[in-house]
Order: structure tokens, then C-alpha cells, then sequence
């Protein structure tokens, strides 16, 4: 079978596609054949090197993939040859086929497509997770979406707006905002404009809660615009450098720092991560959610896949189409 593989970490020059044996699954596991793979920051600095969790080497990238199982290993009865799932694991994705744990998959939901499916489980139970259970979301809060227009922030626009809440969207570039608006913002700000807490200031007294994926220089003026007893959600740092926050603005603000680190949940709460993916599920069968698929490439295409989502520069969940 065919993998994009790297003999060490680094840029996406130093992956090959080439041949290796097709996995054979383990007692526990199932062998996945490949649509479709999830290609996300996160994905290109695990890739590079860059993140603050280093693979071994060789390594195949791919953290989140669709497809249809091929076989079972033994004592596997949960799913059946021809199913169509979606799953996670640390790595592996981009090849034609993969052997995973079958704790680790979950059947695609009914109208979702393999594109949509290779990004959907680890961005709506990020956003769902954060909204939900660290930020006890309720109907009618103002919710400001930082980095809006990727994979995590889109999918927590569409969620927030799903869950009744009023959705700003902070975003670079106007293409950005436009999709932001399209996907369920009801206002849209440029967040990379000296002035950007000027604007905000002018479309609410003050935000309940910040989703915030990006981190950095933006983390400080971002919990300053949280009203009292808001909470600021930390999922991630593609902004750059981990800030600090001075604990007076916490005091002042009556404020949360709230952390959100989806792998440790799905870990340490099973149960709650099984509950949480019922009610996505019954999300988009009311079609109350609907989650984007950006920039789609072929599996040839692996490197360009991995330099457009270390860019940052499109909207939705990019993709890497493996097989049809």
C-alpha cells in the first residue's frame, strides 16, 4: 500500500510517498481503508517537529481520518466490514490503509460525507467539550470566536450558533469573514487591526465567553473584553509564543482561565465524551450544525496539503483526499 512517510520530523520536503505492507489488525483493533484525512495546524507542526509532543521517526502524518473498515481483529464486534467510520489516532492517517484501535473510532454520522467525517470528530467535540462543559454555555451569551475561519474555530462558530448563543467572529482577512458570516457569525471583526477592541467595543458592552485556538499577543486584550464572571477558554496557541496573563485581570474581571485539552478528556472522561458525541450526532440530524470542508487535494498532493494548513490560510477543514 501506499504512505506518505518521513524518515525524520521536519518539513514537508523530507515526506515520500512509497510503499509499505498494509497493516494487519491486532486483537481490539480494525483495519480502516482511507477516504479521506483531516489536515490541520496542528497536524503540520506534529509533522515538522514543532509541537510540543514529538512522534517517533519514521512517522506518517494524519491524526483524524474517514473511511470503511477492511477487516477486524479479533474480539472486534462493534463494527462490520463495509461500516463507515471516522477515527483518531496519534498519527498514521495518510496512507491507504491503517490499523486502529477500535475504541478509538465511531460510525459517520448519518449526512455527513467522508470529507466532512475526516475533520468532524476532533474539532465539534473540541468546541462542544469547551462550550458545553468548561464554559456552561447558555442560549443568549455573546460568544467571540478567535481564528474563526479554521477547522476548530468554524467549528465552534457553527456549534455556538446551533446552541443559541450570539457569535462574533474574529478573522484576518475579509474572505475569512465573509465565510465566518456564512457558517453562523452574526458580526465579524479583524482581529489583526491595531484597533480590533475599538470595533468589538462598538458590537457588545462586553463578550461571556472567548473561544480563543490562536493564543499569543491576542490572549490578554481578548479576557479584558470579557464582561464579569466571563470565561476565556484556552484551546490552543497557533498565534505563536504561550502568553501570560497578569492574575489581577482574573480578580478584576471575576473572570476563568479555562483550559481545554480534548485529548486528556476523551482519556480521563469516556462516559462524558460518549454523552457529548449523542448529542452532536442528534445536532446534525435536526441539521442544526453543518460542518465545513475547505480546500480538498489529492493524496499526491500530501506536502502541499501540509504547507497550506502550516499557513493558516483557509477556511473550514482541509483535506486530503486518499481514495474515492
Amino acid at each position: 500500500m501506499k504512505a506518505v512517510v518521513g524518515r525524520e520530523l521536519g518539513p514537508p520536503e523530507l515526506y515520500e510517498l512509497v510503499e509499505i505492507p498494509r497493516p494487519q489488525p491486532k486483537p481490539g483493533e480494525v483495519c480502516v481503508k482511507v477516504q479521506a484525512v483531516g489536515v490541520g495546524y496542528v497536524d503540520a507542526l506534529v509533522a515538522a517537529g514543532r509541537y510540543q509532543v514529538r512522534p517517533p521517526a519514521p512517522f506518517t502524518p494524519g491524526m483524524e481520518f474517514s473511511g470503511t473498515v477492511e477487516s477486524l481483529g479479533a474480539g472486534v464486534e462493534t463494527f462490520g466490514v463495509g461500516d463507515a467510520v471516522m477515527a483518531g489516532a496519534l498519527g498514521g492517517g495518510m496512507a491507504e490503509f491503517i490499523a486502529v484501535n477500535a475504541s478509538a473510532m465511531s460510525p459517520i454520522p448519518t449526512g455527513l460525507s467522508f470529507e466532512q467525517a475526516s475533520g468532524f470528530r476532533t474539532n465539534y467535540m473540541t468546541a462542544y467539550h469547551a462550550l458545553v462543559d468548561r464554559a456552561s454555555l447558555r442560549k443568549g451569551e455573546t460568544v467571540l470566536v478567535l481564528g474563526a475561519s479554521g477547522g476548530v474555530g468554524a467549528a465552534a462558530v457553527d456549534l455556538a450558533n446551533a446552541l443559541g448563543a450570539h457569535v462574533i467572529a474574529a478573522c484576518s482577512t475579509k474572505a475569512k469573514r465573509d465565510f465566518a458570516l456564512s457558517h453562523g457569525a452574526r458580526q465579524v471583526i479583524d482581529y489583526t487591526d491595531a484597533n480590533w477592541r475599538d470595533e468589538l467595543k462598538k458590537l457588545t458592552a462586553g463578550v461571556d465567553i472567548v473561544f480563543d485556538p490562536v493564543g499569543g499577543e491576542f490572549l490578554e486584550p481578548a479576557f479584558r473584553s470579557l464582561k464579569w464572571k466571563g470565561r476565556h477558554l484556552v484551546i490552543g496557541f497557533a498565534g505563536g509564543p504561550i502568553p501570560a496573563l497578569r492574575a489581577n485581570l482574573a480578580l478584576l474581571k471575576g473572570g476563568a482561565l479555562v483550559g481545554v485539552d480534548i485529548r486528556q478528556f476523551f482519556a480521563l472522561e469516556p462516559d462524558r465524551a460518549s454523552a457529548n458525541d449523542k448529542s452532536l450526532r442528534e445536532l446534525i440530524a435536526q441539521r442544526l450544525i453543518n460542518p465545513a470542508v475547505g480546500r480538498v487535494f489529492p493524496f499526491e498532493s500530501f506536502r502541499e496539503a501540509l504547507t497550506y494548513a502550516l499557513a493558516r490560510e483557509g477556511v473550514g477543514k482541509t483535506v486530503l483526499k486518499v481514495s474515492d
